[in-house]
């Protein structure tokens, strides 16, 4: 099968496709100054047109790893993510907590779900 890579560039591709799997990372992209319900629903936001540009939607997500850069925002995280996904459709996930790269952000997600 081939491998799919939705705009590359020389360090990452939006979407990486591999036998009708896709993987894609989001971070905030138009206000690092929110606070971690914002930055949350801003990553909620690009996974959706991510998963739209490989013709899959939230409910197809077979895991997401969160990474977070203080527990003290796990809370606000949870909150935002039972109201995002459709019942019965949470996929596996793990959380981790990191220091990113950039300090302004307070959480980055890895998602994998199955292409359309």
């Amino acid at each position: 099968m081939d491998i799919q890579r939705i705009n590359p560039t020389k360090r990452w591709s939006d979407v990486t496709v591999f036998n009708g799997i896709a993987h894609f990372v989001e971070v905030a992209e138009q206000d690092t100054s929110a606070d971690m319900t914002g930055q949350v629903n801003q990553i909620f936001a690009q996974a959706e047109a991510m998963l739209a540009s490989v013709g899959s939607d939230k409910s197809r997500l077979l895991s997401v790893t969160i990474y977070v850069t203080d527990f003290a925002n796990f809370d606000a995280l949870n909150v935002a993510w039972e109201a995002w996904l459709p019942q019965g459709c949470a996929p596996s996930r793990a959380c981790v907590k990191v220091e990113l790269a950039d300090p302004s952000l307070l959480v980055e997600m890895a998602f994998v779900a199955a292409a359309g």
